[in-house]
């Protein structure tokens, strides 16, 4: 009876977050009210609140199921012996994911798209930026080992270089969200990739002497 009492939560728990999605996905993340994807799951509001505390906790709980941009991206080891190889393998796997995924792509769209940056949604806001503040300092670090191991120039300046990176990976992610149809991911990310490494390794204007000139 426990074991059922156990799986009967769990389900409620994943029907609650499966509403969740289609109403953030619907009509974004600010306007939308518990008692809204309380109706859709078939559950009491008490229900919702008996498994997340408000709807901040209820998004972080839609951002577990997948990994944020930045945290999917630089899980990597940080000192690989081939971190532009660890960067490049992640960067695909997201791309590809996402175009086979419809969950994935769906959290992502509330993420990126639907997720208003409004005073109501500060907690979550905050979780996006903390998410994006401690997955910079992984991909600084990945780009650090990359010049230390000889597969980036030692004049890179990383400080240009991360920032260019980043938006690289959220940009093409989000033009391909806002019309699917428009491209396949998959193989377009996979040439985006080669493409953003190849400039690391050898545009002047991410070299640290391009100041001098």
């Amino acid at each position: 009876m426990a074991k059922r009492t156990k799986e009967d939560a769990l389900e409620t728990r994943e029907r609650i977050l499966d509403a969740a999605i289609e109403v953030f996905d619907q009509r974004g993340v600010s306007r939308p009210s518990l008692t809204e994807i309380a109706e859709l799951a078939g559950v009491t509001r008490g229900a919702v609140y008996g498994h997340f505390q408000n709807k901040t906790d209820l998004f972080g709980a839609l951002a577990d199921r997948i990994q944020l941009p930045d945290e999917s991206l630089c899980q990597a080891p940080q000192h690989s012996c081939d971190p532009l190889g660890e960067l490049r393998k992640r960067w695909v796997f997201l791309y590809r994911e996402v175009m086979a995924n419809e969950q994935w792509r769906r959290i992502f769209a509330i993420i990126l798209l639907r997720c208003e940056w409004v005073p109501e949604n500060g907690e979550i806001n905050q979780r996006c930026v903390q998410g994006h503040s401690e997955a910079t300092m992984r991909l600084r670090n990945l780009i650090e080992n990359a010049v230390s191991v000889g597969q980036l120039p030692a004049d890179l300046d990383i400080d240009i270089a991360v920032p260019v990176i980043h938006a690289g990976i959220v940009g093409l992610l989000q033009e391909w969200l806002m019309n699917p149809e428009a491209f396949n991911i998959a193989e377009v990310g996979a040439r985006h990739v080669e493409a953003m490494l190849e400039m690391l390794q050898t545009s002047r204007h991410l070299c640290k002497q391009i100041e001098n000139t």
